[in-house]
């Protein structure tokens, strides 16, 4: 797929203010600081399209951008940074929700997991939410340009056994470097795979 357009279009907190119409939309999730925003600018070619920061947490708002006019990604807010407090974390917490569970025009949720880390705890239970709900989802390994290969292996073969206890069938699985721009290929041909599909 080829990125001609990537425009943003609103921020809320309210999912029924979310964009009118019937554009699927590809909704990216995370821990805070997985590389969220660099890989939205990444796989857009935008530099500055989703602000990236040093400090986590700083998506606190459902973000629509229209691509190519024809389909939304959409960045979510990370979940799990302790420093918001529980009030704090509570309306991220609502608002992920709402957005998920209410957002008929979601066609996947890319769930972003840092490949440096073994599996961690809030993800698998988020992970496991998602598969009660019957939300459709695919997961990205980002910043494998941190790690050495047999480390990324590694690691990604221990979260397929921790999921396939629970799981028949696995979701699908893209590694990713914003820096390196890997995995930029794959991830929208995805999205265009699902694309063409809805379309037919």
């Amino acid at each position: 797929m080829e990125i001609k357009s990537a425009e943003f279009v609103i921020s809320n907190t309210d999912v029924d203010k979310c964009p009118q119409g019937n554009n699927p939309e590809y909704a990216f999730i995370g821990r805070s600081n997985v590389g969220k925003s660099s890989l939205i600018n990444m796989l857009t070619n935008r530099k500055g399209l989703a602000m990236t920061s040093q400090k986590p947490g700083k998506t606190q708002l459902i973000n629509h951008f229209i691509i190519n006019g024809e389909w939304y990604l959409v960045d979510l807010p990370g979940y799990g940074y302790a420093q918001r407090g529980k009030q704090g974390r509570e309306n991220i917490r609502r608002i992920i929700e709402d957005y998920i569970l209410k957002r008929f025009k979601m066609t996947n949720l890319f769930v972003l997991l840092d490949s440096r880390h073994e599996p961690q705890k809030i993800d698998l239970e988020f992970m496991e939410w998602l598969g009660e709900n019957e939300i459709p989802f695919a997961i990205i390994f980002t910043k494998i340009d941190k790690i050495s290969k047999s480390k990324l292996e590694e690691n990604m073969r221990i979260y397929r056994e921790i999921l396939s206890e629970t799981w028949e069938n696995l979701p699908p699985v893209f590694v990713s470097s914003s820096e390196k721009k890997e995995g930029r290929e794959e991830i929208l041909n995805y999205i265009e795979e699902i694309n063409r599909l809805i379309e037919s």
